[in-house]
């Protein structure tokens, strides 16, 4: 296999809570997909979410990885250390007028009459109306967003296409989340510009991610074609479970791995279960759907 055709995957966790098992199957995900192609597996640490990422948490996610016996290659990317990346990015679609300052609340978008989508309510665009004077006014005196503004983008890109290697061929439908964020009040780039140029800037060849992040991918493939990235391929994986059917997550109080590395047990025993899909007793693995609405 060529350098240039080395299959590159990643995880990519956020400093806000213990990693839990779910953290685990899809990090063995990305890795065992890499290594058994004899390719490379990184580790970025997705940090810049100002209100909730705590510093001290990073450590014990190294720890958790180690103990799990999944090693990765090459220095760990922190977010924080792209910040630069993410202002040129967004200095490039306002200059050709993609994106636009969003003053709104988000009980004043609810109140606003938006309609749910993929990703939450789909924005109904009330910024966007918006003539130069009142945005610039406003943006000196007013907290603000930065948002795409979703028809002009789909215009200028026309038809896009990215490949799931599980779901196939996927027609890209962005205008479904409508206009959506780029940029946060409270951090200086969203989930979806950060994330795509940070696959673009780590070279990823695979994006191995759970499947409650395949309609996000829609937005990716988007903003690719704005910004003139490569595309990589795609691989959804589905999701473990708890006793009452939802996905494991931080906010539910899924149980950290950190405390069952600390009771002694056998992190890469765990991991080989997984991969063997022996789950402990009351964790599933749930198929979440493909479709969009």
């Amino acid at each position: 296999m060529t350098a240039e055709a080395r299959v590159r995957t990643r995880f990519a966790p956020s400093p806000n809570g213990a990693l839990h098992l779910g953290h685990a199957y899809a990090a063995m995900r990305a890795h065992d997909f890499a290594r058994e192609r004899g390719g490379e597996f990184l580790l970025r640490i997705e940090d810049i979410d100002g209100v909730r990422s705590r510093p001290e948490l990073v450590e014990g996610i190294f720890a958790d990885l180690r103990w799990l016996g999944l090693d990765w290659d090459g220095d760990v990317l922190f977010q924080s250390s792209r910040l630069a990346a993410y202002d040129a990015a967004l200095e490039r679609l306002k200059a050709r007028g993609l994106v636009y300052p969003c003053f709104c609340t988000r009980s004043q978008i609810a109140a606003a009459g938006a309609q749910p989508g993929p990703d939450g309510l789909v924005y109904p665009g009330t910024c966007r109306l918006l003539d130069e004077a009142e945005r610039g006014r406003r943006m000196r005196n007013e907290p603000h967003a930065w948002r795409l503004d979703m028809a002009r983008a789909i215009a200028e890109t026309g038809a896009l296409v990215w490949h799931d290697l599980e779901a196939g061929d996927q027609p890209a439908r962005p205008e479904l989340f409508g206009d959506v964020v780029l940029a946060r009040k409270d951090a200086p780039a969203s989930y979806h510009l950060a994330v795509t140029l940070d696959d673009a800037h780590q070279q990823i060849s695979h994006v191995v991610r759970g499947r409650d992040l395949f309609a996000a991918s829609h937005v990716h493939r988007l903003l690719q074609a704005l910004l003139g990235l490569p595309v990589p391929l795609y691989l959804h994986h589905d999701l473990l479970a708890g006793a009452d059917g939802r996905k494991l997550a931080k906010s539910e109080g899924a149980a950290a791995l950190a405390a069952l590395r600390e009771a002694g047990e056998d992190g890469a025993a765990l991991l080989d279960n997984l991969r063997k899909n022996h789950l402990p007793s009351g964790i599933s693995r749930v198929h979440a759907s493909y479709s969009l609405p």
